[in-house]
């Protein structure tokens, strides 16, 4: 037999290792009519100096295999963060702020803000927005991509709320679904025609699932709720009369097709973007590339789907109400858009709790399920990257509101507060929240407030007999 064996290889200096496997391989394939000692001197060659042969057609796998690995590039990050406005600084973590200092080390971060519901995430803190130059960071835009607020206002006396409570209720069991539950028989939508479910070959995989999941809504934080919003300002973009109407309002998502993309990208760009330890969670995709490309598309694809899943929520609770609405008031706030700096240079903006507040722009920021929320007009500020915060902020983790709060405790607090709610567990009581109010103190010069949301009836995700009344 002609061939080196592992041995033979062994006395001429190879390593125990795949490098043996693959040159007995090679040797085997195209070398068989060279006899063994001319074999082991060219495998003694490429031993001696494995670098000349990477461009050699026969015998490029065996050099490769006998370089050490390459060392895995850092990317460096600033020596000092770049300069950020920070809105209620009082009330911010020292989690989240570490997080926003981060971000602002990134050689592609160009500008950034904190807003006052901030507290710590994964890479962008939760209330952070960030600006970058063509680069997008999968984990600034969060795991719940396009996760929105839809409000819907009717010409229905409020009063229904009291009057009406059990039926209200039913309207919500019948027309809402949360976490793993769905419809048995999704409606249509034309976002599943959308080229990107075939073009794509992670959103192809997950376009069943995602036509499962059509409107319904996440778990979490989730909510569709009726209440009471009180319109103040005359000059409202509606056309309509100040004064009291019966409102829904929902919060939810992507479902699992935004965090399905999300975690794709995360991935690759983890490994195509190898930052410090501190950071890696904020490794972007370059714009310019295939990949960046293809995640811009999901990404935004995502986000049209999560405004589907309300339409279609919206669409059934109108059906049962048998009114249509007058108005209908909604906003991302789990993404990046493209937009225009001061000096008129494209920036990417990342918004991962954080609401849209450019000038003249209607938002939606809601408080607890006990609290008001309210229906805000962008001031278009400059220092806030037109943003301004998605809601009240934690200030108790799940696991804490778990371990500290009792349900007695949670049912008083709502009781107190006339709030029925459907759903949900200890977690999301409203006594894990910031002051809604100290929030909106803290963003006066972002947004100004064009109604208030009073939550009435509230269903989330959770038992069904959860906090109901016997």
């Amino acid at each position: 037999m002609n061939t080196p064996t592992g041995k033979d290889l062994l006395e001429i200096g190879y390593k125990p290792g795949k490098a043996i496997g693959i040159a007995i391989a090679l040797m085997e394939s195209n070398y068989a009519d060279l006899l063994k000692e001319e074999q082991l001197a060219i495998l003694a060659q490429v031993l001696a100096s494995p670098a000349d042969y990477l461009e050699d057609a026969q015998l490029a796998a065996l050099a490769e295999a006998l370089l050490p690995p390459k060392q895995e590039e850092i990317i460096p990050l600033l020596d000092e963060a770049r300069g950020y406005t920070i809105y209620g600084a009082a009330g911010i973590e020292a989690g989240a702020l570490n997080q926003m200092n981060t971000a602002m080390r990134l050689p592609v971060s160009l500008a950034g803000a904190l807003m006052p519901d901030a507290h710590q995430g994964y890479g962008l803190p939760i209330g952070g927005v960030l600006a970058t130059k063509d680069a997008v960071i999968p984990y600034a835009v969060g795991v719940d991509i396009g996760c929105c607020m839809s409000m819907s206002l009717y010409a229905i006396d409020s009063a229904i709320l009291n009057k009406q409570s059990e039926q209200l209720k039913r309207i919500l069991l019948d027309n809402t679904r949360f976490g793993t539950a769905t419809f048995k028989k999704p409606k249509d939508h034309a976002i599943m025609e959308r080229p990107e479910f075939a073009t794509i070959p992670i959103v192809k995989s997950l376009k069943d699932r995602a036509y499962s999941q059509l409107g319904s809504s996440g778990g979490g934080n989730h909510f569709v709720e009726f209440g009471v919003v009180e319109l103040h300002d005359k000059d409202n973009e509606f056309g309509l009369p100040t004064g009291q109407y019966l409102a829904a309002l929902s919060h939810s998502g992507s479902r699992g097709l935004g965090a399905s993309i999300a975690g794709h990208y995360t991935k690759l760009a983890m490994e195509s973007c190898r930052l410090p330890q501190e950071a890696r969670h904020l490794a972007w995709l370059d714009l310019n590339t295939a990949e960046g490309q293809e995640y811009w598309l999901a990404m935004n694809l995502a986000g049209d789907y999560a405004s589907a899943c309300h339409h279609q929520i919206h669409g059934r609770l109108a059906t049962a109400l048998g009114e249509q609405p007058l108005a209908v008031v909604e906003n991302h706030h789990n993404f990046a858009w493209k937009e225009k700096d001061a000096a008129g240079n494209e920036v990417i903006v990342h918004r991962k709790g954080a609401t849209p507040a450019g000038q003249g722009v209607l938002g939606i920021i809601p408080g607890s399920m006990a609290t008001p929320g309210f229906i805000v007009r962008g001031k278009g500020e400059a220092n806030s990257l037109n943003s301004a915060s998605h809601g009240a902020g934690r200030v108790m983790s799940r696991t804490k509101a778990k371990q500290t709060l009792t349900l007695p405790q949670v049912q008083l607090y709502l009781q107190e507060a006339g709030v029925e709610v459907i759903g949900s567990g200890l977690d999301e009581a409203p006594m894990v929240y910031k002051d809604i109010r100290q929030v909106m103190q803290s963003q006066q010069d972002l947004v100004e407030v064009v109604g208030t949301f009073t939550p009435k009836i509230v269903r989330m995700c959770g038992d069904e007999k959860y906090m109901e009344k016997d």
